[in-house]
């Protein structure tokens, strides 16, 4: 009894303080959650800003993976660390941004997604992850075979021709056409203009290399080709065993014909007599295989086809960025643990545990990933907002690869007068490419 009283006693003292957090605290904290909601770009300027985060990551992230390919680092190697986290900040933003707020019937959650039967919009997602994934491989071989830039230029102005034209017709024309269109077309001409440069440059390599009296002569073709006992000397050894790629350190001076034939025994692909049509092709199907991802990704977020169910909501940008980054990461890792032991364009072959034990440069590698997920990601969120035509004007990516190719690999250095005046006229048709199609932003009607 004495017990039973005691705890009646404690029962009632507690009323009071349970009331307590039923009343205003309880209440207070209801009304933050009720305020909280999902975070999406819903204003022009927002949509603007993050799709310039977009073009500053997407044009980093390949000149990172083109400074452990000229240090010697696979590809192999480099794209599988790559594709961890590209994935894994794909992830972050659906745990962070695609959790805000409570889950409503026209805008739910992530998790609330993962259960719902939205699968026609899910594989609209998976697919576009697959060209990207595709896309971004063949690059990596480009790059080589091409440069960064010309390779950037090219397949930039692809994805502006195609896919925003896909785009524009997938967003109900929300893009002013009337600025649109006019900035495609300054894309096509730094396109021509970035043509010009490389064969300007290329030209002006020649005549570096065939003064040169080092191990290296001119091909048939006016291409260098190498002495192979001097490539055989420096080239990275097979890593069946571990062995690495010695660091690259550059003795000679960037811009002469000594720089650029150490740069050909560094590096893990060779290029050096090698036909143009081989590298140009590459690009060319890595240009189809980024125009194609976009509209994908479009399509599988406003369903504009109609094959989502009645009553079944669209996929939110956030859900659909982590189904694309999901099949991008199974398309990588898959196709480049094939590549350790069936490498292609003459890199060595490799094993799961010679990737494992390589360390040199990874932290470049997983910084690499995470640029291009976040810049994927902030490109989806701004095309969400303002329509995916405009948020194509980080296609310009270009311009920010031309810089860190000037900066870090000392491309056009020592280049001819003719050589500058093109590069310097092809980075004012991109800026005001970037611009126009900025400008052509539109506001998608949430009803």
């Amino acid at each position: 009894m004495a017990m039973d009283h005691v705890l009646a006693c404690a029962s009632s003292s507690l009323v009071p303080c349970r009331k307590v957090l039923e009343g205003p605290l309880l209440n207070s904290w209801l009304s933050i959650k009720e305020g909280l909601k999902m975070f999406l770009i819903e204003d022009k300027g927002g949509a603007i800003a993050i799709m310039l985060a977009s073009l500053l990551f997407l044009g980093t992230w390949p000149a990172v993976l083109t400074l452990l390919e000229r240090r010697g680092r696979l590809p192999q190697h480099t794209y599988l660390d790559y594709s961890i986290t590209n994935l894994l900040a794909a992830v972050l933003i659906a745990l962070t941004f695609g959790q805000l707020g409570e889950s409503k019937h026209d805008m739910p959650n992530f998790f609330t997604q993962l259960s719902q039967d939205n699968w026609p919009s899910v594989l609209f997602a998976m697919a576009g992850g697959v060209v990207l994934s595709v896309g971004n491989l063949s690059t990596q071989y480009a790059w080589a075979y091409v440069g960064l830039s010309v390779t950037e230029v090219i397949s930039s102005s692809m994805v502006v021709v195609i896919g925003t034209t896909l785009n524009y017709f997938l967003d109900n024309r929300i893009n002013r056409a009337e600025i649109l269109f006019p900035g495609v077309a300054c894309f096509l001409v730094a396109v021509i203009l970035g043509s010009a440069v490389h064969a300007s440059n290329a030209t002006d390599n020649e005549e570096k290399l065939s003064g040169s009296t080092n191990a290296y002569k001119l091909g048939t073709n006016g291409s260098a080709e190498p002495n192979k006992e001097a490539l055989d000397k420096d080239a990275p050894k097979d890593l069946e065993n571990g062995a690495s790629a010695a660091n690259y350190q550059a003795k000679a001076e960037a811009g002469t014909a000594e720089y650029l034939i150490e740069l050909e025994e560094q590096r893990s692909i060779k290029v050096f007599g090698s036909s143009t049509f081989i590298g140009l092709g590459i690009v060319f199907f890595s240009g189809v295989c980024f125009s194609l991802f976009s509209p994908a990704f479009n399509l599988a977020t406003n369903d504009q086809w109609h094959t989502l169910k009645d009553g079944v909501p669209h996929l939110v940008v956030y859900t659909a960025f982590f189904y694309f980054s999901i099949s991008c990461f199974v398309v990588g890792i898959g196709l480049n643990i094939l590549f350790l032991y069936r490498p292609m364009a003459g890199v060595p072959k490799s094993s799961f545990k010679a990737y494992l034990n390589d360390w040199k440069g990874r932290h470049w590698a997983l910084l690499a990933g995470f640029l291009c997920g976040f810049g994927n990601g902030f490109q989806f969120m701004g095309g969400q907002a303002a329509g995916y035509a405009a948020a194509d004007a980080v296609q310009a990516l270009p311009l920010v690869s031309t810089f860190w190719g000037i900066l870090l690999f000392g491309e056009y250095r020592k280049s001819s007068r003719k050589t500058y005046i093109l590069l310097g006229f092809m980075l004012f048709m991109f800026i005001a490419a970037v611009a126009v199609l900025m400008a052509s932003s539109g506001h998608r009607s949430t009803k």
